[in-house]
């Protein structure tokens, strides 16, 4: 049966307006479609920068566990997408058993993936550079979030999303992903990358992404070792916050047609 439902993940530094226009195109195709936010992120932009605290709390379990609850109420496997770190919960979701098809667009790696372009450094540097910032929520400066998501964008426009989407990041969240891979058995975003019954997943790099660049999501697929498909779809031009780019439209109904076609 085809899927009807397209169940959007968001990534880390916005929330579920990012998908703003992604939602009005996919229902405009008759999709029913669900753009979650994260435990404490039901509340708008504007309020998690006044009050962060649900940023603080924040932790992958309770991430995983919230879509999770939502997948279950469903009834029948949606198409899960996910940008930047939704891309890395997208992986997850898949591999524990949800989904019809996922694609992860400009995905954060799952745990086991080790390259670490120097763009990616330079973008989560200003999180990364203390580890007092582990407790933290830590607000992104402009010229942080136009290095790393809007670089190919004009400067006005570039503004604009900042004001739009930009919000703190998880300090705890980012450090234990960077630590994930020198610790010992499995982490938060670990998967499996031999099982033969995930979904299908196409992932999808952007020539222009500094925080995650196409060699991180070019060694993310090779790793994965199972029967199911797993495919890398590359787009020049793009910058990480490929969903708000000119152009998206035409990504938008590509990865559809992707998922619809390699559903299972």
């Amino acid at each position: 049966m085809r899927p009807d439902t397209i169940v959007l993940v968001h990534g880390f530094w916005v929330t579920p307006r990012s998908w703003e226009h992604w939602v009005k195109r996919y229902e405009a195709k008759g999709f029913r479609v669900l753009a979650p936010g994260y435990p404490g992120f039901e509340v708008e932009v504007e309020a998690l920068r006044a009050d962060p605290t649900p940023i603080v709390d924040l932790r992958v379990p309770q991430i995983i566990e919230k879509f999770e609850k939502i997948l279950d109420g469903l009834d029948s496997k949606p198409i899960i997408i996910g940008h930047s770190a939704g891309g890395a919960f997208t992986q997850i979701l898949l591999d524990h058993g949800y989904g019809a098809a996922g694609v992860a667009l400009c995905s954060a790696p799952t745990e086991g993936v080790r390259v670490v372009p120097l763009s990616q450094v330079k973008s989560t540097f200003p999180v990364l550079k203390s580890p007092a910032n582990h407790h933290k929520a830590v607000p992104i400066e402009y010229d942080q979030w136009r290095y790393a998501f809007t670089n190919t964008f004009p400067e006005d426009e570039s503004r604009a999303l900042y004001e739009r989407y930009s919000i703190p990041v998880s300090g705890r969240i980012l450090w234990d992903s960077v630590l994930a891979n020198f610790q010992p058995g499995k982490q938060a975003v670990a998967v499996d990358y031999h099982n033969d019954d995930r979904a299908p997943l196409l992932f999808v790099s952007a020539s222009e992404d500094h925080i995650m660049p196409p060699a991180v999501q070019a060694s993310n697929a090779k790793h994965y070792k199972s029967k199911t498909i797993t495919e890398l779809k590359h787009y020049e031009g793009y910058p990480h916050l490929l969903p708000a780019a000119p152009g998206w439209e035409a990504i938008a109904d590509e990865v559809l047609d992707w998922a619809l076609d390699h559903a299972k």
